[in-house]
């Protein structure tokens, strides 16, 4: 009996409630299997009641968590203990995609900040060429959505997120793209190292990557690794790299003549022309090229793409002042490329720092930096570094009133008395959106409305 036949008959237990779990559910139920879910936090999913601690009593022929669950959750390690096997999202996936799409390919992505961008930027690149492929993972649907759609997918683009790499042992992928590793989610992984490590896993399951050689840490972390290396870079490329030239994306690793380039994308394509964003262009298409993509359709895919809805987002340009929401900017990392695609700038900052420093942030972004605006329960820790690195900047501490609507009207008031012509007010949080609003799409749209009704728009 196949793996995928024998789930009619099996027990399982889905741990985690979210749109992971949710989505495994509702495949586990299609295919008749019997499904018991565990959650700390949902009370029903898909008509199944929560349960929080695992029966004494219970046996299942295995389980699936979903990412967010650290390998150490005491109900993982219960589980094991009972020698149940747990199976990350991605590895179910995996071993269903086997017998439903054998020659289906996977390719991946992380980084600590791009993901989104670069993915999809790729699925454009997809549909210009024709190719009947999806983003999914971290962003859109989990993956095993997406491998039991009707469509027949020929190409799935995986943006994972460090949690699901450590999770996951069983793909194969075709190629994969690291676009950098700076510090995230210390909280969840313990440390810097280990974090990294988690990225860097990605690639032992695939023999081609496309590394962004700028990034100090995906450069020398990766020197060890023995597969196919397909650097990128905003400089010059060499023989084998994707880099710029003037103002052309071009290539010298799959061209056909090694010592020329092929163009792949103007500058001008790449909205907004910003260097990280260029940055994620020259991933997304080498990506693209390892899956045989012409450099034409690769370059109409780039022209097509609209950046995602909070990332560096013009909400309204009054009287001279430019109002930027990036609220998707949840790290350090990312909010230091939305600070340095702007010369002055009245910073929003705070939130959940995730055991993130912000020191090389303000350290190198405090040129950029005219005054900020802090909120969140983790603003002493960025207030500390500011005072630490740049005492210079006028700093401004925003408490939550009543409301998180109340909060961001109070965030904007005060950045429009600081504000003048020539500046950006630029929400890039540096930090998780969770203490005071739902998400960061929620914290994004409330600054988008209180800016608009601000200056009357």
């Amino acid at each position: 009996m196949s793996f995928l036949e024998g789930l009619a008959a099996a027990r399982i237990a889905v741990l985690g409630g979210g749109v992971t779990g949710t989505g495994v559910i509702s495949f586990l139920q299609n295919k008749g299997a019997e499904v018991d879910l565990y959650d700390e936090r949902a009370s029903t999913v898909s008509g199944l009641l929560a349960r929080q601690s695992l029966a004494p009593a219970a046996s299942y022929d295995f389980a699936v968590v979903s990412p967010g669950w650290r390998l150490d959750h005491p109900l993982v390690l219960e589980f094991q203990d009972r020698k149940i096997q747990v199976y990350s999202e991605l590895d179910f996936a995996w071993l269903v995609k086997q017998e439903v799409a054998p020659e289906q390919k996977w390719v991946a992505l992380t980084g600590t900040n791009g993901k989104t961008t670069t993915i999809q930027m790729l699925e454009s690149i997809l549909i210009s060429a024709g190719i009947n492929g999806r983003a999914c993972g971290n962003v859109g649907e989990p993956v095993i959505t997406a491998l039991s759609s009707l469509e027949q997918l020929d190409v799935l683009a995986l943006e994972l997120s460090s949690f699901q790499i450590e999770w996951s042992q069983l793909p194969v992928f075709h190629s994969v793209a690291i676009l950098n590793i700076a510090e995230d989610h210390i909280d969840w992984h313990g440390s810097f190292d280990e974090y990294a490590n988690a990225k860097l896993k990605l690639l032992h399951q695939t023999g081609t990557a496309v590394l962004n050689v700028d990034d100090l840490e995906v450069s020398t972390r990766s020197t060890s690794w023995n597969g196919r290396k397909i650097y990128y870079s905003l400089q010059v490329p060499r023989g084998g790299e994707l880099g710029l030239v003037e103002e052309l994306l071009v290539d010298r690793a799959f061209s056909a003549d090694p010592t020329q380039a092929a163009m792949l994308a103007e500058l001008s394509d790449i909205q907004p022309t910003v260097p990280h964003n260029v940055s994620n262009a020259l991933a997304a298409a080498g990506l693209a090229l390892t899956l045989g993509i012409s450099p034409s359709d690769i370059q109409i895919g780039l022209k097509n793409f609209k950046v995602d809805h909070h990332r560096l987002e013009l909400v309204a340009l009054s009287d001279g002042i430019s109002w930027i929401n990036d609220s998707k900017a949840t790290n350090p990392h990312a909010a230091l490329a939305s600070l340095t695609s702007a010369l002055s700038v009245v910073w929003i900052g705070g939130g959940l720092a995730k055991g993130a420093t912000m020191d090389e942030l303000i350290k190198r972004g405090a040129s950029r930096m005219r005054a900020a605006i802090l909120i969140g329960q983790d603003r002493e820790v960025i207030a500390e570094s500011i005072a630490k690195f740049a005492p210079h900047i006028p700093v401004f501490k925003i408490d939550k009133t009543t409301t998180s609507e109340n909060l961001m009207h109070d965030v904007v008031a005060q950045a429009r008395e600081i504000a003048k012509a020539g500046d950006t007010v630029l929400l890039a949080p540096a930090c998780a959106s969770m203490d005071q609003f739902k998400s960061y799409a929620e914290r994004g749209d409330l600054f988008a409305d209180a800016v608009k009704k601000a200056i009357g728009q």
